[in-house]
């Protein structure tokens, strides 16, 4: 077996991943878990690691092609020209292990931190300042205030440089 690369159609990988594996082929889409803004409020968002691709496992050489290349969802085959080149399975394993089997999805509500909290900074050249704790930027990175030259500076720091929270 061998595994190749197939384009999908815009926002459709989790659709060519299901049509693929209803018609009975092995296939892997490698997905990533990423904090984003959704209506205002931040989740963590489970999406394609390389969108508008994932990989399929076909016996190369023996498989007819032309159904995976006509599957509900599907661009088409990458080709370098005109050859369709087999990823090394040690590629894909590695993608495999590296996935998060228990990918889902969380709310704001989940982070220790709150608008408007006092806390420490820890680390960087900040260390030691006590911030106002404003938003999160991404999942390892947040808005804080700090007093600084007679007035409050909005910087970034990584969340793991933020103590716990001041009782004010």
């Amino acid at each position: 077996m061998t595994w190749l690369v197939v384009q999908t159609k815009p926002k459709q990988e989790d659709a060519a991943e299901l049509n693929l594996s209803r018609q009975g082929y092995r296939v892997f889409l490698p997905k990533l878990q990423q904090r984003k803004r959704v209506r205002g409020k931040w989740q963590l968002v489970v999406s394609p690691l390389f969108p508008r691709y994932l990989f399929i496992d076909v016996d190369y050489g023996t498989d007819d092609l032309a159904p995976v290349r006509s599957t509900v969802g599907i661009f088409n085959l990458v080709r370098f020209g005109q050859d369709i080149i087999p990823v090394p399975d040690e590629v894909v394993e590695f993608l495999q292990v590296q996935q998060d089997p228990t990918l889902g999805a969380k709310n704001e509500s989940d982070w220790p931190h709150k608008k408007g909290d006092k806390v420490e900074i820890l680390q960087g050249p900040f260390a030691g300042l006590a911030g106002v704790f404003d938003m999160s930027k991404d999942e390892e990175r947040a808005y804080l205030f700090i007093e600084l030259l007679g007035r409050a500076s909005r910087i970034v720091v990584e969340r793991s440089m933020i103590g716990d929270t001041i009782q004010m």
